[in-house]
């Protein structure tokens, strides 16, 4: 479950973070609660953090850590440089949390559907999770939606993204954080590219779009990354890893379209929780398979399988789903990322229908 979320995208968690602060500056907090945690979780992470220049001066900083923060900021620079990603104070900073996740997303959904539970914040619109710095309280948020009688996940997530909108605060710009700088090379670029990608474009209401986007970049910029930078090795190593996560992304979306068929097909809810229950044990079979038959006994994704629930697979939704949309756009617009980026921008800020009508019309191409 960790890797799979390693390279997920990870989540726009700091939107929701953005919200909560910009609604408390301009309304106030007249309650603790969900904004309350948001705000103070933020503010402790970004106070945490000091610049990458100091950490490397500091006589203290182990060795390994310091290899992998000038790492970071050569993909920092590539990013600007390469993928005409934005150049501000973001990932420029370094904060050692002393955990293992930035926070702790919390998704749901009914026990015969694989439509995500959504929450609306204001200024972004609804996502479908809601992200707590503290994992007890998200442990306890989960407790009452499966009281309600929904499957939960609740995962830790590494990074997240305040889509760049405090510009004239440095201190606030998200940094690199404890929970994923010993990433692998690979890994560490397309998640230092899928954040950056937030701050590029950003459709309120739609979290299969933003995410999907930003899982595009990173995939584009990994690649040019690895080609550039990475030795023989590391770049043949980063293709098995990437061939996983393909044939993962393929079996799971396959599969998430046979439940949703299910679901919404004919019968009782007593046949349908049986068909499901025979699903699930098809699936798990089939992954058992393929990880001896093709990936040699490699168990990176053992925790996903042995938690797998409608929650589940609608993440798997959001950040997945309109990938290839975006990578026949990319190609349309002559791998440009300039131009891509601005033809992104242009669909972000059209209806949702009109948005998701234009990125159909992709598929013939």
């Amino acid at each position: 479950m960790k890797r799979l979320l390693r390279m997920a995208g990870l989540g726009l968690v700091g939107v929701v973070l953005f919200a909560a602060a910009a609604t408390c500056l301009t309304s106030g907090c007249s309650t603790l609660g969900y904004y309350a945690q948001s705000v103070n979780g933020h503010l402790a992470l970004v106070q945490s953090a000091r610049p990458v220049d100091d950490w490397l001066a500091a006589p203290d900083t182990a060795e390994p850590l310091k290899a992998r923060l000038a790492l970071s900021q050569r993909m920092r620079a590539f990013a600007v440089q390469e993928l005409k990603l934005p150049d501000n104070a973001s990932y420029r900073r370094f904060a050692d949390l002393k955990r293992p996740a930035a926070v702790w997303n919390v998704v749901a959904a009914p026990e015969l559907s694989l439509q995500l539970r959504t929450w609306c914040f204001p200024l972004v619109g609804c996502v479908g999770y809601r992200g707590y710095f503290d994992r007890a309280q998200a442990d306890a948020f989960a407790a009452g939606l499966k009281g309600e009688g929904l499957e939960v996940l609740v995962y830790g997530v590494p990074a997240y993204s305040t889509l760049g909108r405090l510009p004239r605060f440095d201190w606030l710009a998200d940094p690199l954080l404890n929970t994923f700088i010993d990433y692998p090379e690979p890994d560490l670029a397309r998640l230092v590219f899928h954040e950056l990608a937030h701050q590029v474009a950003y459709a309120a209401d739609d979290t299969e779009f933003n995410e999907s986007f930003a899982t595009a970049v990173e995939r584009l910029g990994g690649e040019r990354w690895m080609q550039a930078h990475a030795s023989a090795a590391a770049r043949e190593e980063a293709a098995r890893a990437d061939a996983r996560r393909q044939e993962f992304r393929a079996l799971t979306l396959r599969w998430r379209d046979r439940f949703d068929a299910l679901y919404r097909g004919p019968g009782s809810a007593e046949e349908k929780r049986a068909g499901k229950a025979a699903l699930m044990a098809e699936l798990r079979a089939e992954y058992e398979a393929i990880k001896v038959q093709r990936w040699g006994g490699y168990a990176g994704y053992d925790g996903w399988f042995a938690r797998a629930n409608n929650a589940a697979f609608g993440v798997l939704a959001a950040y997945n789903g309109l990938v290839p949309e975006f990578e026949r756009l990319f190609e349309r617009r002559g791998r440009d990322f300039e131009r891509f980026y601005t033809e992104v921008r242009r669909l972000a800020a059209l209806p949702k229908a009109e948005r998701r009508a234009a990125l159909a019309a992709l598929q013939g191409d």
